[in-house]
């Protein structure tokens, strides 16, 4: 077992029962009490897990990641529609890579349309959701399995991904902030989705409301490299989801937003695109008039949303378009 997923078994250990001793440690890893303890040294030096005699527990602050059936109830409508607008920024004939998660195995159910399509994945929900698309060209790396999620990590998932070259990546994970950028809680999944990464001219996150302004530990992809943000409206009262937003944009990240479920008037599909087209309110925000006199949140929906008098409002459309 290679350090690196030695150290990824200690800490889901840790996570999973708040505290374990070095001989517990070394038995499941199999591999002596002295290893373990210089890997246990290691990971707290990181901040990830404190150190006590004779074992090792979980640091405050930091709590076990969801696994895939508490996920797939999170927020759905939200998912839905982000899959729905995310999926018209995909070409005819393009290559791309996707990510493992609920919201991208979403995403791939709606990419089964698109000819002539190459997908390149991690994920056995991506995969399987492509599984009878006649048209479409499903590409797995190698790995080894995390049944947690249903995606291949490791060395060699991250080896066959070396030389790939495609047009964009589709990203998902545990947090985004403006300040970080995408993370995860998992080390393992965080190094797989950083090769992913590297194989794409652009980068697409896709991200429900409640992961803005959330930090988890282990950094995906820095907010420099983000190119677009597919992401749901914030509620009215959630003002640190929109305040995120905003600073993402200001950092140049090109926000998609769609009304998912908190636009009960729009109707289901009321912001989705077909493939082939471009999303509707994707907006570049730098350097957008603010409304010094309303609240992060209320700034945000009507800089997206147009809530602005109609002179304004049709001098921004025609902005808009000529970029």
């Amino acid at each position: 077992m290679f350090a690196a997923e030695r150290r990824q078994l200690i800490l889901e250990m840790v996570r999973a029962n708040g505290a374990v001793s070095l001989r517990e440690l070394a038995r499941v890893v199999q591999t002596s009490e002295v290893t373990v303890r210089r890997d246990v040294r290691a990971l707290e030096a990181e901040g990830l897990l404190d150190r006590r005699h004779g074992g090792a527990v979980l640091p405050g602050g930091f709590t076990r990641e969801s696994g895939f059936p508490q996920k797939s109830h999170l927020a759905t409508a939200e998912k839905t529609a982000i899959a729905d607008l995310a999926a018209g920024l995909v070409e005819e004939g393009e290559a791309i890579v996707v990510g493992a998660g609920t919201t991208t195995q979403e995403l791939a159910r709606r990419l089964a349309r698109v000819p002539g399509l190459t997908v390149v994945t991690n994920s056995l929900l991506v995969a399987q959701a492509l599984a009878h698309a006649n048209r479409v060209e499903v590409v797995m790396t190698g790995g080894t399995l995390r049944g947690s999620n249903y995606a291949l990590v490791g060395s060699g998932a991250e080896q066959s991904l070396q030389g790939l070259r495609v047009s964009r990546a589709f990203l998902s994970g545990s947090g985004l902030t403006a300040e970080r950028g995408l993370s995860t809680s998992n080390m393992l999944s965080a190094s797989v989705d950083r090769a992913l990464v590297q194989a794409a001219a652009e980068v697409v996150v896709l991200a429900d409301h409640t992961k803005l302004g959330t930090d988890t530990m282990f950094q995906t992809v820095p907010t420099d490299v983000i190119t677009r943000l597919v992401t749901d409206e914030p509620p009215a009262h959630d003002d640190r989801a929109a305040t995120e937003l905003q600073a993402l944009a200001d950092q140049g990240v090109q926000i998609a937003v769609t009304g998912g479920s908190t636009n009960p008037s729009a109707g289901p599909g009321a912001d989705s695109v077909q493939p082939g087209r471009q999303p509707r309110r994707d907006v570049p925000l730098p350097g957008q008039r603010r409304n010094h006199g309303a609240g992060p949140g209320q700034q945000l929906r009507s800089a997206l949303l147009g809530e602005q008098p109609p002179g304004e409002r049709a001098a921004r459309v025609a902005d808009l378009r000529r970029r």
